[in-house]
């Protein structure tokens, strides 16, 4: 739907002057995803630590000229529209509001089912089930991924259009006083409540208190479906008080649905339930419990949509797996595998798009794009906007799967765009060659039934089944959970050295980059020569510069960190024979931890050698700390940040400039707030490895080690497993056979019982000496493992800072030391 600049005005409220008249399409909130500037309108949401405000002349110079701004803004143009208000995320919520009220009111419009579903997990894959199950029967808008805050609601409200004939929602919520603005967007006629568990218990006094905020957005719907099996006794009362006549489901007595048996196979379980006295069954093709769960939540859902048992049984056994993740993975000929065909549509398709532009940057952009189904618009009119779509994000080539998308080739040739087509995944796989692909990166977006998988298994690089998540929405998570630690003119720089802690460098600068870091620093110039080969623009401090890596300093524009007076004249003269002046460097001074750096006492003359010349421009000076994330030393930490102000204040004076102070690791951003100065610097936290101990952070499992099983075998009392017959046992036992060794990372003295893997919900020992490219563990006490089951080294279940207690060693050497050989995998939520 379209709304006039005018009409959006009145609708949020605002002052303005005289608007030129401009027709509304799109909400933008991101300057980095503007696809039609001219039909867009520009929220300048602003936080602790980013101000919308900063990126309206950006957007302007691409064309937008619709902007909400908050009062007392002054624009630096004046052929543009702006609506100036109190607030500009209530603002935004007020046309969200006002859009889904239009479907109820509206005459021209019919007032449609719209479903609201929220607890503490499970939305997500209850939304997309929900999905699989109704579609057949409903043109279905709903949240892209999970789209569920106060500002990813507004945002999933208004694809509403009059094409729809059902909505599904999520409502996610952090802290108390949260649900009255979702509940006012949503108005869901029908509830869905997936559950309460520990999820954000920090922003509630307890749980009975977050409940209650959570059941607000049920306080008028027709008809309430509630998953009622893990509450406490006081909660299922106010359930009932609350809502008598809501459909409840549990494994307990006395609820609409009481499940009384589940049978677990290897690829199915059957749940056998008391429906109204009535016993009633069905098959999911999952095991694990928290996928049966979510089952049963939709199997309520139609069950209070009137649909017939048999008809759900049906429905229900051909359930496919959620992938809530995009994946990054490394391709054949020097290319990169975007995987994202678990659906396709148009609000998956535009992220997935913007993910492509992140990965890729300035290199060669491709998709393998399949037909997109129950779009509920013209295929014409569909793909005109797919084809704008992809010339707005700079996208090289396409091939087209599919007779729909086929049929409407001219649409993207006229375009401009490289295209190919083909009637099915299978003729593509037939007529392509691997050398049609060479250095760029391939986004794959393809419904369900095109079966991607196929062309991600035929492009990706052949290697063996150990790999290495890494999951960049959960480092994004810590990023912020760091950031809002700190004050909001402190700068952060993020150090990717040792391969990003052996994460991937250019994944993750890049991820760092789109979200707007201000540094980053890498260990040696060769490492940063990389990032900026892979188009990373981001300053980049080299800390451990050399004589012989002058030459790419100034090529690639690194900026080195002196920490001698060796290196300084070295780099002195280097510079002077170049006729190169004013070039970026970086002091360090030693404080005390006794590495390297300036002493204090050299400040003074260090300033006198920077003014006798023009060749250096200080950007920074810094310190290490030596144990920040220790209590018992911060006496000590306290004296490295005095001498450290004492180095800095005569070097200031004596070069007669400001220039940017840094002096906290990960540890001491949470633990010593006023030793922040202006710029942080921030390494193992992002990847979910709290040094400090501190629980508060809520950080997440950023890198997860991940094998399979090679072979099981039974061996009888007093075998013995491995070289050198280290392992024995002592009764009949199963012994698995894991493809990681320590060839790949895993260290060789991590044998003979010494530490465990995560394997089918249960810890099992190594036995036996850890060989180069196998290990084995005793599976004896846990049922049901099988060849090629998954293991977990370290991840989720099995910490790493866990193993490396076990290991008598710090989670930095672990995470190093994990070898290339070891694919990794990048994942987006």
């Amino acid at each position: 739907m379209i709304y006039s600049i005018s009409n959006i005005a009145q609708i949020i409220h605002a002052e303005h002057g005289a608007l030129t008249n401009s027709s509304i399409e799109f909400l933008l909130i991101d300057s980095r995803k503007l696809n039609y500037p001219e039909r867009s309108l520009f929220f300048a949401l602003s936080s602790t630590r980013k101000d919308g405000h900063m990126f309206i002349q950006e957007l302007y110079e691409k064309g937008v000229r619709n902007f909400v701004v908050q009062k007392g803004y002054i624009s630096a143009t004046k052929d543009a529209n702006y609506l100036f208000v109190e607030d500009v995320l209530e603002a935004l919520q007020l046309v969200a509001t006002y859009h889904r009220a239009s479907f109820i009111t509206n005459e021209l419009s019919k007032k449609i089912p719209v479903i609201g579903i929220t607890g503490s997990n499970g939305k997500t894959i209850v939304k997309e089930w929900l999905n699989q199950l109704l579609q057949d029967d409903f043109q279905i808008v709903r949240s892209p991924r999970s789209y569920n805050s106060q500002i990813g609601v507004p945002l999933s409200i208004w694809q509403m259009n009059d094409t729809d004939t059902m909505a599904i929602f999520e409502a996610g919520i952090s802290t108390s006083n949260e649900m009255d603005a979702l509940w006012k967007m949503i108005q869901p006629t029908i509830g869905v409540f997936t559950g309460i568990g520990q999820s954000h218990n920090e922003g509630f006094r307890n749980r009975f208190e977050k409940l209650e905020e959570k059941l607000k957005l049920f306080r008028l719907t027709d008809q309430t479906i509630l998953a009622v099996n893990e509450m406490h006794e006081n909660e299922l009362e106010l359930v009932k008080l609350q809502f008598p006549k809501a459909f409840t489901w549990s494994r307990k007595p006395g609820v609409s649905l009481q499940v009384i048996n589940e049978e677990r196979s290897q690829h199915k379980t059957t749940i056998v339930a008391m429906v109204a006295g009535v016993e009633e069954k069905i098959d999911i093709p999952f095991t694990d419990p928290i996928s049966v769960d979510n089952a049963i939540t939709c199997w309520s859902v139609l069950k209070v949509l009137g649909y017939h048992t048999s008809l759900i049984r049906e429905r229900m056994q051909k359930l496919e797996p959620v992938e809530m993740r995009m994946q990054l993975k490394t391709g054949i000929n020097n290319c990169y595998i975007i995987n994202d065909s678990y659906s396709n549509d148009l609000s998956s398709l535009s992220i997935a798009l913007t993910y492509l532009k992140q990965q890729a940057a300035e290199q060669k952009k491709t998709i393998i794009l399949s037909d997109i189904l129950q779009s509920g618009i013209s295929n014409e009119v569909l793909y005109k906007m797919v084809s704008e779509e992809l010339v707005n994000q700079k996208v090289q080539r396409l091939f087209g799967i599919g007779k729909n998308i086929s049929s409407f080739k001219n649409i993207f040739l006229n375009q401009g765009i490289t295209c190919d087509f083909f009637e099915s995944t299978e003729a593509f796989l037939q007529a392509a060659t691997h050398h049609l692909f060479q250095n760029e990166y391939i986004l794959l977006k393809g419904a369900r039934i095109f079966e991607f998988e196929r062309i991600s298994k035929w492009l990706e690089k052949q290697q063996h089944q150990t790999v290495m998540e890494i999951n960049l929405t959960a480092m994004l998570h810590n990023l912020k959970s760091y950031q809002q630690k700190l004050q909001p003119t402190t700068k952060v720089m993020a150090m990717v050295k040792a391969f990003s802690y052996g994460s991937g460098s250019v994944e993750v600068a890049r991820l760092l980059e789109f979200h707007k870091i201000d540094y980053l620093a890498v260990a040696y110039a060769d490492e940063g020569v990389v990032l900026r080969k892979a188009g990373i623009r981001l300053p980049i401090m080299v800390m451990s510069p050399d004589e012989a890596s002058f030459d790419a300093l100034l090529e690639y524009h690194l900026e080195p960190e002196l920490f001698s007076n060796a290196i300084f004249h070295s780099f002195e003269q280097y510079l002077q024979k170049q006729a190169v002046t004013h070039f970026p460097v970086h002091i360090k001074f030693n404080t005390g931890m006794n590495r390297l750096g300036f002493e204090v006492e050299e400040a003074t003359a260090l300033a006198a050698s920077i003014i006798n010349n023009n060749c250096f421009l200080i950007k920074s000076a810094f310190s290490h700390l030596a144990a920040s994330e220790d209590e018992n030393l911060d006496a000590f930490t306290l004296e490295q940040a005095r001498l450290f102000d004492s180095a800095c204040n005569h070097l200031q004076e004596g070069i007669g400039y400001h220039f940017i102070r840094h002096l906290s690791n990960t540890a001491a951003i949470f633990r010593n707030p006023d030793l922040q100065y202006d710029m942080v610097r921030l390494g193992i936290g992002l990847y979910g490895v709290d040094t400090a101990n501190e629980k508060d952070l809520s950080l997440q499992t950023v890198a997860s080690l991940k094998s399979t099983i090679a072979q099981i075998r039974t061996i009888h009392e007093n075998d013995t497993v491995g070289y050198n017959r280290k392992g024995r046992v002592n009764r009949v036992s199963k012994i698995a056979t894991v493809r990681i060794g320590y060839a790949d990372g895993f260290n060789r003295r991590l044998g003979n019982g010494r530490v465990s893997m995560y394997v089918n919900g249960k810890l099992a020992p190594v036995i036996g000496n850890v060989c180069m490219d196998m290990t084995m563990i005793d599976i004896t006490d846990i049922p049901g493992v099988n060849e090629g089951d998954q293991v977990e080294i370290f991840g989720n279940h099995l910490t790493i800072q866990q193993l490396a207690a076990w290991s008598d060693t710090i989670p930095y050497e672990i995470m190093t030391g994990i070898s290339q050989r070891v694919k990794r995998v990048y994942l987006e939520e």
